[in-house]
């Protein structure tokens, strides 16, 4: 394939120009991300059969329409099937779409992302398809699954020495997560603002240890999850990225002994309110609550693929079944910010409260 014209077709998809081998010499991988060219006339029959290559595609295929107003029924079918795809509207309400002001400055950003993070990229394009439609139990263990195998990548291990070493976390000086029952409401407070409330391992154990408490006792009927400080939280405690014993473990602490299941099962009982900065797992974990709450000036973001990773904390799982699999890829390739309003439009929270 020429890396030089990395744009095709929807005919071009058809034919199976994707479809040439995906690694070279030395399992490189030869052009991971292909732009779809999708302002051009497009009859149903050519949208089909480009859709039916693109869900069997090995490449990233990232739509690209300059054309401002109403997308046309074959142009929006053929998005569905393709990774993400970015229009010229910033206000676009359709999911399997990006509206951006400037598309080619977009594609372009995400053409430098996918190029500096190929494994973590490419990665994510396959779990959030393959998780798409699988329970959440099984989604999360797809994600965690992938998320090891790119601990041994070289991305990843460039970002820790990017970081350089780090010592552990001391403990927490007070309880890293506050619990406090009223009647049938439970109130969970993650409770380390001096480390922004980090995801970290005192802050998941004790947010777990809470959300059983929770599972067992149906007489709790409201369960509302909130942080102290400045912001809800900074996700995962950067200092014990790389500190697991051994990447099987790593996998089964992540699973079995995270909160995205138990958030999950608990969904139509909780409430998240959330504040200031949620990266990371302090949007993830959210997520597969049944409602969350933010207030203004909020602000998401999704880092991991630049650190050579995906998200970790269910983010490939919780973030697309609020806003859809193509804004997702979105989010967490670019590690781009989301603010309140446009989180509040693409469904990644419920409701901007100033009381909150």
């Amino acid at each position: 394939m020429d890396t030089a014209q990395p744009v095709i077709t929807p005919q071009d998809l058809a034919d199976g120009v994707a479809d040439t081998p995906l690694l070279g010499e030395g399992a490189v991988v030869d052009t991971p991300m292909l732009t779809v060219d999708l302002d051009a006339t497009l009859d149903a029959g050519t949208a089909a059969r480009a859709a039916e290559r693109a869900l069997h595609a090995d490449r990233l295929l990232v739509g690209v329409r300059r054309t401002p107003g109403p997308v046309p029924e074959a142009v929006a079918g053929l998005a569905a099937a393709l990774d993400t795809t970015i229009v010229a509207d910033a206000a676009f309400a359709d999911r399997r779409m990006v509206g951006v002001t400037d598309p080619d400055a977009a594609v372009a950003e995400l053409r430098d992302v996918v190029a500096a993070n190929v494994h973590a990229a490419m990665v994510l394009g396959q779990v959030l398809r393959l998780s798409e439609e699988l329970p959440v139990p099984q989604a999360i263990d797809v994600e965690s699954l992938a998320y090891s195998t790119l601990l041994g990548t070289p991305g990843f291990r460039r970002w820790l020495r990017q970081r350089g070493p780090r010592p552990l976390p001391p403990p927490a000086p007070q309880d890293p997560v506050l619990v406090r029952r009223d009647g049938e409401r439970l109130h969970i407070t993650l409770n380390r603002p001096e480390r922004r409330n980090a995801y970290g391992a005192e802050v998941r154990d004790g947010l777990v240890e809470a959300l059983r408490l929770a599972i067992m006792d149906d007489t709790i009927t409201t369960i509302v999850l909130d942080g102290s400080g400045p912001v809800f939280s900074a996700g995962g405690d950067l200092d014990e990225f790389g500190t697991t014993p051994d990447l099987a473990t790593a996998h089964l602490i992540r699973t079995r002994a995270g909160a995205a299941r138990l958030v999950s099962q608990l969904a139509d009982r909780m409430e998240v309110r959330v504040h200031g900065s949620c990266v990371g797992a302090g949007i993830e974990v959210p997520a597969f609550a049944g409602r969350i709450v933010a207030a203004p000036g909020t602000v998401f973001r999704l880092p991991e693929v630049s650190m050579g990773l995906i998200p970790g904390a269910g983010g490939t799982v919780g973030v697309p079944r609020r806003i859809g699999r193509w804004r997702a890829f979105w989010l967490c390739a670019t590690g781009a910010a989301l603010d309140a309003g446009t989180a509040l439009a693409w469904g990644l929270v419920d409701e901007i409260s100033a009381g909150q």
